[in-house]
């Protein structure tokens, strides 16, 4: 299959044509209409910050069933202690530079200056959105996606201290229990989110749930019922 170079307009090509590994096309900008249409489209971008932008939708999809989260009895004990504070969307300017910083150190990171802002854009129009994990008055740990209509699309997780990331993660999953959506996408396998309990679906099943969570492809689609 070829790898699209897209144009100046914000369309993507069916998903249908990506590449076995997921690569669907390169090029475009970061701007909130091209990144709310991708998202809807099941869609994402992920690149170095050498690379031109490079857009993917792989085959098959990595998801979280928001009941399927696995709480381990440690968590579960951290949990109960109370050892940490959760809030939601008061520092995503802090979690997402946490998030560069930390992908930084140990990958080389994907969340470009560019990056940043285009995400901190979407977060102003009410697409972005944080969780925070507090230890008193110090971010220890927290994530940050975008929700359109009731799915969540995770994009990156950090933590400071121990089980700090898995702790936010169990804040959104109650909060989106709670607002009925349909999933959590975690877009890419790794074995950190399957031993908490997400697995792989067909993209073609991924997209008829994208549609049931009431995402349709629009440049401006609903934003979802987060906060």
């Amino acid at each position: 299959m070829p790898v699209y170079q897209l144009i100046a307009d914000p369309v993507f090509p069916p998903v249908e044509l990506a590449e076995d590994g997921g690569l669907l096309a390169v090029g475009g900008d970061l701007s909130p209409r091209r990144l709310l249409l991708a998202y809807s489209m099941g869609i994402f971008p992920w690149f170095n910050a050498e690379d031109p932008i490079l857009w993917w939708s792989p085959d098959p999809r990595f998801i979280l069933e928001l009941d399927d989260l696995h709480v381990s009895r440690s968590l579960a004990k951290v949990l109960r202690r109370g050892l940490f504070s959760v809030t939601f969307d008061q520092a995503f300017g802090q979690v997402i530079r946490a998030c560069a910083q930390v992908r930084a150190a140990t990958e080389g990171t994907w969340i470009t200056p560019a990056m940043l802002a285009s995400y901190e854009r979407l977060h102003e129009m009410g697409y972005a959105h944080s969780v925070e994990v507090w230890r008193e008055s110090e971010l220890v740990g927290g994530l940050y996606g975008v929700c359109l209509g009731r799915c969540f699309f995770g994009e990156s997780m950090f933590h400071r201290a121990a089980d700090a990331s898995k702790v936010a993660l169990v804040a959104l999953v109650e909060r989106l229990k709670a607002r009925d959506f349909e999933l959590l996408d975690c877009q890419m396998p790794s074995d950190h989110l399957t031993s908490l309990g997400a697995r792989s679906i067909p993209r073609a099943e991924f997209l008829k749930r994208l549609r049931r969570g009431g995402v349709m492809p629009s440049v401006q689609p609903q934003a979802g019922d987060f906060p």
